[in-house]
């Protein structure tokens, strides 16, 4: 439709210049035009003709300019983005015919974003740039779109935020935008300017550009990232656990206290487990007060020792498939811990066995001996109330002390422990075990025992058998010890071997295993074999290396203490020397012959016959 007024000729949805702005017309009658304001986000509306006279005829190119809004051919956008243009589109179609009508438009909005659940802000958003642009492109997301630099306010938000709130001091939103104002709004006295952001603006920004990974890692550091919140997108165990004999070591304080046999309070015992990766069966368990590589040799013990006898010597009666294990797995898979990542413990790869070491913070990949101490706790918990379980409220304040409540010794508790754990092997279903279909074909039952059992004897099955000799003697710590024509010295003190006779002659330094426990022996290690040495200074049989080291100190101490009063002994007896000498003089001339016969009467001058002192009273 065309038409003139007043020399000015009107064209449906052409551009104009209308005080101070850009408008388009979107629909004309003989006396209004309406339109709607291409600068500002506001609804179309009416204007008379004559008030629309002094308008003046643009172009797109204007509009592009002043909006900065890119305008493409439609086709040019991804698939996925044409579909959500499109998508757009429809919601606003309906409106399109009824643009001018504010009630029915009104009526019409509510009920789009009824049915569609989208905010009446996004709709009218989706409203206004169709009909400004006329084209739909403009309702492609934003993420195909350049994005644009920021102001100089929202560069000073993200500085503040950067600063104050992305930080382990955790300062709240409302704290970071004070300072924010502090230092970049205020001038030399401390004034606050006029012309300020507001808080809502600043949290406006902050939502805009959240990132929950940096919100995550700057506010609670990165360990507690990876531990807490990192995604747990990975295969877990069965990436490097194909088949039986990949074990998971782990260890967990228990949740009880326990007392001695003189009902005296010891404490929480410790709990080390080796659990298969592939069917979750559990090879040894060492229940212990100590933690670290003793518990370690315990566990390994456990591991290798008969547990048909072991449960018998606890009162215990078990089948002989429902824990048959004497083997080490192939693999160890472990955590960081100290023990684990020691020089102790990694000599255990002298066996054969291949050690990994989990990454920090990283539970999902050693989850199945993580469930074993959930499934295990959670077991015997409900029979132990009020007999020292400790509850997950036990850190709060005002609660009971469960120390209290204490009454088990650690041999009871063992006996708990086992039952669970052969409750664990062989009576537990695994209603997710990934069955293959050999395993349905020959029945396997879905208990760990049974699974384990079956898949040892396939291809892939990575077990050794060993001997509990060849693991504490593996386990043993080493140090160096030197030959010399005194022994073998080892921890500053010396042992012998008849055989080493040319060793203790020629010297040089070896490599030793010693027992802390006890330093009547040390082994030497040659060509993989250990050979005994016995202990010379027989005052030390029988004690601990920490014994030995003790009296030694308290030695030094001793001999340090009486140091100060031999150097004035030395003194008093150089002092004393001089004075005799001094007295003496010296012949003037020396009598050099018949040495013999002086001698002699000299001899009897001295003599003295102690009988007749005695006879004479």
């Amino acid at each position: 439709m065309v038409c003139q007024i007043g020399g000015l000729l009107l064209m449906k949805n052409k551009l104009y210049k209308y005080k101070d702005t850009i408008v388009r017309v979107l629909k004309e009658s003989d006396q209004s035009v309406f339109i709607i304001d291409c600068l500002k986000t506001k609804m179309p509306y009416t204007v008379h003709k004559m008030d629309f006279k002094d308008a003046i005829l643009c172009d797109e190119d204007l509009l592009m300019q002043e909006t900065n809004e890119p305008v493409f051919d439609i086709s040019e956008a991804s698939e996925h983005n044409k579909k959500i243009a499109y998508d757009r589109y429809n919601m606003i179609a309906p409106l399109l015919s009824f643009m001018d009508d504010k009630y029915k438009r009104t009526l019409l909005f509510n009920q789009v974003c009824q049915e569609r659940n989208i905010s009446k802000q996004s709709l009218r958003n989706y409203f206004y740039k169709y009909l400004i642009f006329q084209n739909i492109c403009v309702l492609v997301p934003k993420s195909n779109i350049t994005e644009k630099s920021l102001t100089q306010d929202e560069k000073n938000m993200r500085w503040a935020l950067n600063k104050y709130f992305y930080s382990t001091n955790r300062y709240s939103l409302k704290s970071s935008y004070l300072f924010m104002l502090k230092e970049k709004y205020c001038d030399i006295n401390g004034k606050l300017q006029s012309n300020i952001p507001s808080f809502y603006q600043f949290r406006y920004f902050y939502r805009k550009t959240k990132n929950m990974q940096t919100f995550y890692i700057t506010r609670d550091g990165l360990s507690n990232y990876q531990r807490n919140k990192r995604p747990l997108l990975g295969d877990g165990i069965q990436e490097f656990a194909p088949a039986v004999g990949t074990g998971l070591l782990d260890a967990t304080v228990c949740d009880i206290y326990l007392i001695d046999e003189t009902n005296s309070l010891v404490g929480r015992p410790i709990l080390t487990v080796c659990i298969d990766a592939y069917s979750s069966f559990c090879y040894g368990y060492a229940l212990t007060w100590e933690g670290g590589i003793y518990s370690l040799k315990v566990l390994m013990q456990n591991m290798v020792s008969n547990k048909k006898k072991h449960c018998e010597e606890l009162g215990i009666f078990i089948n002989d498939d429902q824990w048959n294990i004497s083997e080490i797995p192939g693999t160890f898979v472990t955590d960081m811990g100290k023990e684990y990542v020691s020089e102790n413990f990694e000599q255990i790869t002298e066996l054969g066995v291949t050690l990994k070491n989990l990454p920090p913070y990283r539970p999902e990949l050693k989850g199945v001996v993580e469930k074993f101490f959930n499934i295990i706790q959670e077991t015997y918990k409900p029979y132990l109330k009020n007999k020292g379980i400790v509850e997950p409220d036990f850190l709060e304040r005002g609660v009971h002390d469960y120390r209290k409540d204490a009454c088990l010794t650690i041999k009871d508790f063992e006996k708990i422990i086992v039952r669970c754990i052969v409750y664990y092997n062989s009576q537990r279903i695994l209603r997710n075990f990934p069955y293959t279909e050999d395993m349905i074909k020959n029945n396997i039952d879905p208990y760990a025992n049974k699974i384990f059992e079956y898949n040892r004897l396939l291809p892939g099955a990575n077990l050794i058998p060993v001997t509990l000799k060849q693991i504490m003697f593996t386990l043993l710590p080493r140090t160096t010890g030197v030959f010399s024509r005194f022994g073998l010295k080892v921890n500053k003190m010396r042992y012998k071997n008849e055989n080493y006779v040319e060793k203790y002659l020629v010297g040089g330094e070896v490599t030793v295993a010693y027992n802390p426990d006890n330093v009547s022996y040390v082994w030497l290690i040659e060509n993989g074999c250990y050979i005994q040495f016995k202990l010379i200074e027989s005052r030390y049989n029988g004690k601990e290396l920490t014994d030995v080291e003790l009296i030694e100190k308290e030695h030094r101490k001793l001999v340090n203490n009486h140091c100060n009063s031999n150097t004035q002994a030395q003194i008093d007896l150089a002092n004393s020397l001089e004075e005799i000498v001094a007295n003496v003089q010296k012949p003037q001339k020396l009598n050099m012959k018949c040495v013999t016969s002086v001698k002699n009467r000299a001899k009897r001058k001295c003599h003295i016959d102690f009988m007749e002192d005695i006879l004479n009273g």
